[in-house]
C-alpha cells in the first residue's frame, strides 16, 4: 500500500536474521565443503522460470499481449501485469533497474494482481483480479486515495506510471537496496518486505524484457552483462573483483572445490555481489588451529583464512575467502550491493593472491547448497571474467 504518509500493516515481515550459529566451523574451502548452519531465511520466493531466451537485448522491447512464459506460483494473468508494469517503464525511458524495483513492490503489494477493495464502493463495478482489504488501498501497487481515482489506480498503466514518477525522484535510487528506493515510494508499514522479492523480479524481467536484468548502465549507457567494477545490473548484482576465474567448480582434479578461484593482486579490493546481511565474518583457521589467519596461507592444510558469508535475496548465499586481513564488515550488518567488505590475500588454505568464491542455494551453507557460480553469476548480468 501506499498513501505517501499513512503507513498500515497488512505486508509480512522479513524473517530475522540467522538465529544461532553452529559452535564450530569446519570450511575447508579450497579443498572441500563447509560446516552446518543455521539460520532463519531473510526472505526469498522459490520459482522455476520455464526455458526462455536469456540473450540480452538493449532494445528489446516488452509486449504485453504477447506470448507470457510460464513460471510456477504466478500465472499468466499475473505475468502479464508485470509485462504492463515493465512496458510502461519502457515507454518512460526508466533504466531496466527500476523495473524489478517496480515488479518487485506490485509482488509484496498484490502478489501481481490488480486488486479491488470492498470498503470503497466505486471499487466493486470496477474489473479486478481479486478483492484487497487494507483500507481504501487498491490496484498492484495498493495505492491510496492520494494516488488518484479509484479507477485510475485500479488501471495498471496509471498505477505504474504514478510509481516510476516518484520512483525517479528519490536520490540515488538506482544503486541504493531495492528495498530502500521502493520504501521511499511506498512509506509502508514493514519497509523491509520488499527486498525478498528482488531476486524473483530480475528473473521476470530477463523472461519479458530480453534479459533486462543483465544490463548495467556504465557512464550513462546500457550495457549487457558488464556489471564489474562496482557497477550493478538491474537484477542488483555486480562482479566481486575484477580478475578471471582459474580453477574451476568441482573439477575433476578437484571435485571438492565448491567455488571458483578468481586471481588477483594481493590488496585488491573485494565488492559484495549483492545487497545483503552478514552471516560470517570472521578467521578460519587451519585444521588443527595451529596457524593463524595474520600470514600467508598453508596449502594443503584446510581453512578459509579470512572471509565472508553473506545472505541474498532469494535464499542465495556467496563466500570470499583468504582476505588479507579481518573484514571491514561485521556480522549482522547490512551490506549493499558493491561495497567494499575486504582485500585479496592469501590467508588460509591458499598458495598465493586470490578470491576463492562461492554461491549457495536455498540458504545451504554446507557443500549441499554450492552451485556453479559462473552461470549463475552470468544469469545475473554479472559474468565472471575470464569465464566462459
Amino acid at each position: 500500500m501506499s498513501d505517501g504518509t499513512r503507513p498500515h500493516g497488512r505486508q509480512l515481515r522479513l524473517g530475522a536474521l540467522a538465529a544461532a550459529l553452529t559452535a564450530t566451523l569446519a570450511l575447508l574451502c579450497c579443498t572441500g565443503g563447509a560446516g552446518a548452519f543455521f539460520l532463519t531465511e531473510l526472505g526469498g520466493e522459490s520459482t522455476d522460470m520455464a526455458p526462455v531466451s536469456m540473450n540480452c537485448k538493449e532494445d528489446y522491447r516488452v509486449d504485453v499481449r504477447g506470448k507470457i512464459p510460464r513460471m510456477s506460483g504466478y500465472g499468466q494473468v499475473q505475468l502479464r501485469n508485470a509485462a504492463r508494469i515493465i512496458k510502461v517503464g519502457q515507454e518512460m525511458k526508466v533504466p531496466p533497474r527500476g523495473w524489478v524495483i517496480a515488479v518487485a513492490t506490485a509482488m509484496q503489494e498484490s502478489r501481481l494482481r490488480n486488486l479491488a477493495n470492498r470498503t470503497v464502493g466505486e471499487s466493486e463495478d470496477l474489473p479486478n483480479e481479486g478483492v484487497g482489504a487494507d483500507h481504501d488501498s487498491v490496484g498492484l501497487f495498493q495505492q491510496r486515495a492520494g494516488w488518484g481515482t479509484v479507477a485510475q489506480r485500479m488501471t495498471p498503466e496509471y498505477a505504474s506510471r504514478k510509481f516510476y514518477e516518484k520512483l525517479v525522484k528519490v536520490p540515488g535510487w538506482e544503486t541504493m537496496p531495492l528495498t530502500r528506493a521502493a520504501q521511499a515510494v511506498q512509506i509502508s508499514a514493514f519497509p523491509d518486505a520488499y527486498a525478498k522479492h528482488e531476486d524473483v523480479a530480475g528473473q521476470i524481467v530477463n523472461a519479458l524484457a530480453g534479459g533486462a536484468a543483465r544490463i548495467a548502465l556504465i557512464d550513462g549507457r546500457k550495457a549487457c552483462d558488464r556489471a564489474a567494477g562496482g557497477q550493478i545490473a538491474a537484477s542488483g548484482w555486480t562482479a566481486p573483483i575484477p580478475g578471471g576465474v582459474g580453477s574451476g567448480f568441482r573439477t575433476a582434479s578437484r571435485p571438492r572445490h565448491n567455488g571458483v578461484d578468481i586471481a588477483a593482486p594481493k590488496g585488491t579490493d573485494i565488492r559484495v555481489a549483492a545487497t545483503g546481511r552478514v552471516l560470517i565474518s570472521q578467521c578460519d583457521p587451519d585444521r588443527s588451529g595451529r596457524h593463524t589467519c595474520n600470514v600467508d596461507g598453508w596449502p594443503n592444510k584446510g581453512g578459509c583464512g579470512w572471509f565472508v558469508d553473506v545472505l541474498h535475496a532469494g535464499g542465495f548465499i556467496t563466500r570470499y575467502c583468504h582476505m588479507v586481513s579481518k573484514p571491514r564488515v561485521k556480522v549482522g550488518q547490512l551490506v549493499e550491493a558493491g561495497t567494499v567488505i575486504g582485500e585479496v590475500g592469501s590467508s588460509g588454505n591458499s598458495s598465493g593472491p586470490h578470491l576463492h568464491f562461492e554461491v549457495h542455494e536455498d540458504g545451504d551453507r554446507s557443500s549441499r547448497g554450492a552451485i556453479d557460480p559462473v552461470p549463475f553469476m552470468r544469469s545475473r548480468g554479472a559474468p565472471l571474467k575470464g569465464a566462459g
